[in-house]
């Protein structure tokens, strides 16, 4: 690839790598290509398809922490139908948002939220060509470092604790509607601080965050605990036709469900309300990998996997075609429902990682 993105095609080998995170050299470099915007620069900020908590909080209060920095020309934008989840809603910097097919076609700086690759960009993959500079924020070990600039830190909680670190380099403080958007992008990624990312740091992050004044109880309510009564009838549908097969995984165990669009249209639901059921799988006692398969077309799935420590599911979800990390990660499988489970019991003897002891 030629223009902002520079020579990221020599170094996708190396992306696989957990290299410890960003150096000096790097956080330098993303400051210098803000700093450096001249005073009617255009910023194009982008995360990846469907965006999760961590991908539209991240942007959104990056995006207001620009703003904060007196940059005016901010757009925010993902690939696909400009729809936002519900329970997204009420993130602040909502404004900012314009649809994939509003968004600069040649912005000064485009930076890119949580996405591993290029091909979670979609439709808006062109920009790391057209833009003036291209930069990365991301926290997957699978990243590829497509941007002419990458802070990547594959120890990361949430792809938020890379936009904060960088915020506050640019002497952004955090305030309540900042603080709000990482907050929430924070709380997802780490299923509300329950996943092994949670560390000593994120719990310090955490406390920033809430000392803004956010309520998290009502953060909670309304990014977690409330749905729709459809989608209620959906999960107990959906987790009905659920799979278990102990052997798998060297005997670790997988267990898999799956829902159509005939399942959505039958409860008169929206793709969104499908991302919570993979919590509701995992908790299978008696399988380390868990697996929801998400129709989005004819032949195609949304593919959503997690592992209790087992199995390196990101090196299932590379070898499939996507990425992640080793408790949580993802792919697009083709074929069958049956088909796209075989090959990933394929792959999992091959990513059991050793076992830790009692």
């Amino acid at each position: 690839m030629t223009g902002a993105a520079g020579s990221a095609g020599a170094v996708v080998e190396a992306a696989r790598v957990d290299d410890g995170g960003p150096g000096d050299a790097d956080w330098a470099a993303a400051e210098a290509l803000i700093r450096e915007l001249p005073p009617d620069g255009r910023v194009l900020l982008v995360c990846h398809v469907n965006p999760d908590g961590d991908a539209l909080g991240s942007m959104l209060g990056f995006g207001l922490g620009l703003r904060r920095r007196g940059v005016r020309r901010i757009q925010a934008t993902f690939p696909g139908p400009p729809e936002v989840p519900e329970p997204l809603r009420g993130l602040p910097g909502l404004d900012l948002l314009v649809p994939s097919t509003a968004a600069y076609p040649d912005p000064d700086l485009v930076i890119c939220f949580d996405a591993a690759s290029e091909s979670r960009l979609g439709e808006l993959v062109d920009r790391l060509d057209t833009a003036g500079a291209a930069l990365v924020l991301d926290h997957h070990a699978s990243n590829t470092r497509f941007g002419g600039v990458n802070l990547v830190d594959p120890h990361a909680a949430a792809t938020s604790v890379v936009a904060e670190q960088l915020l506050a380099r640019l002497g952004v403080a955090l305030d309540v509607e900042i603080a709000e958007c990482l907050y929430v992008a924070l709380t997802t990624d780490t299923g509300s601080f329950r996943f092994e990312a949670t560390t000593p740091a994120v719990h310090h992050l955490a406390a920033r965050l809430l000392a803004t004044g956010i309520r998290p109880g009502d953060i909670s309510r309304r990014v977690f605990d409330t749905r729709p009564f459809g989608a209620v009838r959906l999960f107990g549908e959906v987790l009905g036709r659920a799979r278990l097969d102990v052997s798998a995984a060297g005997g670790r165990g997988l267990v898999w469900t799956w829902a159509t669009q005939d399942d959505l249209a039958r409860h008169d639901q929206r793709p969104y309300v499908l991302e919570a059921l993979i919590d509701s799988v995992r908790c299978t006692a008696e399988a380390d990998v868990s697996c929801v398969l998400k129709q989005t077309g004819p032949a195609e799935w949304a593919v959503s996997m997690r592992s209790k420590g087992g199995v390196d599911v990101s090196r299932v979800a590379v070898a499939l075609g996507g990425g992640g990390h080793r408790f949580a990660a993802g792919f697009t499988g083709r074929g069958t429902a049956d088909e796209v489970v075989e090959r990933i019991r394929g792959q999992l003897d091959g990513a059991l990682l050793p076992a830790t002891g009692a």
